[in-house]
């Protein structure tokens, strides 16, 4: 489940997103070391917005390259 106020994170670059996400991870560790559920939840739900929106990019990225099903296999003489 995305978090609700996260709207457009169409804006970011595949760099911004993830310096995010890796700064919510050590948020999410110390949340986990707290204790505090109510913040777990929370930045969990953040956390699910920016991986979708990251792997979304990548998917883009991928599709403008035409690498999906692609591969390659020379024989070297």
């Amino acid at each position: 489940m995305e978090h609700p106020f996260i709207n457009n994170l169409s804006d970011k670059s595949l760099e911004d997103l993830q310096d995010t996400i890796s700064n919510l991870n050590q948020k999410l560790t110390f949340a986990y070391r707290s204790q505090n559920s109510p913040l777990i939840q929370q930045l969990n739900m953040v956390l699910e917005s920016y991986r979708n929106e990251y792997q979304k990019k990548i998917n883009d990225m991928i599709k403008k390259q035409n690498l999906e099903g692609q591969v390659r296999i020379t024989k070297e003489k």
